[in-house]
């Protein structure tokens, strides 16, 4: 048998090549300090792992459960339109309950700032100057009494969609927004870490334009939304990052240092796909993402919305609305407790676009997760590559290698490597 492509693959793993593109998969300095904004560096797992959440101030359960399962960070809204009752006069306490709340957890924040005020430009998104100014005081004033917390604050939700900004997309009136608050949260804290624009999809139109009206150098991180049908798996957006990353690598102002690409939200519903095939799509989201280098992904959604089993919007959760586990909650807890402290390193070919085996790195120790993206088959893992004990998505005892093949699944596994490994710097 033809033993060269197996050559090939391992000699690529022993000389520490990275990964397979250069732009958005570079991360082999990952933990490093670079230019990239502090909260948006890799960190080690789960500090860029988290959910989307509905609530300021949860019950005990949503507590419990969120710091049982090890996730690193949240995601929340900041209603301006819920803070300022009157002009110039702030509520924070709502907000600051669950600061406090995942404070005590060791847990971030990625807070929106999101949408009109009934005070001003009638509730709509911002359009005139003095509603701009308004918000920028109020941005200010978050920013200013947040600043020792880690938040990362994120510019509207999804304004390329007419109901979040309201009447009807505005590429001129987001940016001037923008150009507006930017300045305010960062005259209040200098330190502060800014993403935008939060798009829903990879929408490249929009984030071009959004480009050209200066939004490089304003913010820390780009964020998009990269929903799709259940029909396509989550692997399949790394094309999109990648196009996204070359568009911002082009259009970034010089001097100016990489910006990361953050993947602010995300899910699938089971009202179209199986509980299962969402756990799996959970898992292999995060790690599809750790792969390219993204240091942030949230999943859409913690909770189930509501109880009616035809509506879509109410099964995202990763726990039903009676907070019993759904298999997605299992797989977040499962990969978050495989992969604890570890960096991701490098994703190893072989052979098929649709296979992945993704390196993570802990001091000298080394895991490795393994799935496809196509059907089953079986792989001959290269020689020299030897895998320990592991387990799958869920936590059971995975396969054991037999011969030197694996069984590849659409099921995560995770593996601790041994042998020569472990002479790898």
């Amino acid at each position: 048998m033809r033993r060269w492509p197996e050559l090939l693959i391992l000699l690529s793993f022993l000389l520490c090549v990275g990964c397979q593109h250069g732009g958005v998969g570079d991360y082999s300095a990952a933990g490093k300090t670079t230019d990239v904004h502090p909260e948006l560096q890799m960190r080690p797992i789960p500090e860029g792992l988290g959910v989307n959440i509905h609530f300021y101030q949860g019950n005990e359960k949503d507590l419990a459960m969120i710091e049982s399962s090890g996730m690193g960070i949240i995601r929340m809204d900041i209603s301006w339109n819920g803070a300022e009752k009157a002009p110039g006069a702030y509520d924070f306490s709502h907000y600051d309950h669950l600061v406090g709340d995942m404070e005590a957890r060791g847990i971030r924040i990625l807070f929106i700032i999101d949408y009109g005020n009934e005070l001003y430009d009638g509730g709509l998104a911002p359009s005139s100057e003095e509603c701009r100014q308004a918000s920028a005081r109020f941005c200010a004033a978050l920013a200013e009494r947040y600043a020792s917390k880690r938040i990362i604050w994120e510019l509207w939700n999804e304004p390329n969609l007419d109901h979040f900004w309201k009447p009807e997309p505005n590429v001129d009136a987001y940016m001037a927004w923008c150009h507006a608050v930017v300045p305010a949260i960062r005259e209040a804290d200098p330190k502060a870490c800014i993403i935008a624009p939060a798009v829903s999809g990879v929408d490249r139109n929009f984030l071009r334009k959004c480009f050209e009206r200066g939004l490089l150098e304003l913010v820390d991180g780009i964020s998009v939304h990269p929903y799709r049908s259940h029909e396509k798996g989550p692997e399949s957006a790394l094309k999109e990052y990648e196009a996204l990353q070359k568009l911002i690598d082009e259009m970034t102002p010089s001097g100016r240092g990489p910006i990361p690409i953050i993947s602010g939200e995300w899910g699938y519903t089971t009202k179209e796909l199986s509980p299962e095939l969402q756990g799996k799509y959970l898992a292999r989201q995060w790690l599809a993402n750790l792969s390219v280098g993204i240091p942030v992904s949230i999943w859409y959604d913690w909770h189930d919305d509501g109880q009616d089993p035809e509506e879509r919007e109410h099964h995202f959760g990763t726990v039903t609305w009676d907070y019993e586990t759904k298999p997605a909650y299992t797989a977040m807890e499962t990969l978050i407790a495989q992969f604890n402290g570890y960096l991701p390193e490098k994703r190893l070919q072989l052979g098929n676009d649709a296979d992945f085996a993704v390196v993570f790195k802990k001091n000298r120790s080394r895991r490795i997760a393994l799935w496809t993206a196509s059907e089953t088959h079986e792989i001959r893992l290269p020689q020299g590559l030897c895998l320990d004990a592991g387990v799958d998505w869920l936590g059971n005892p995975a396969e054991h290698v037999k011969g030197g093949t694996l069984l590849l699944t659409d099921a995560p596994a995770y593996y601790a490597l041994d042998g020569p490994i472990t002479d790898m710097n």
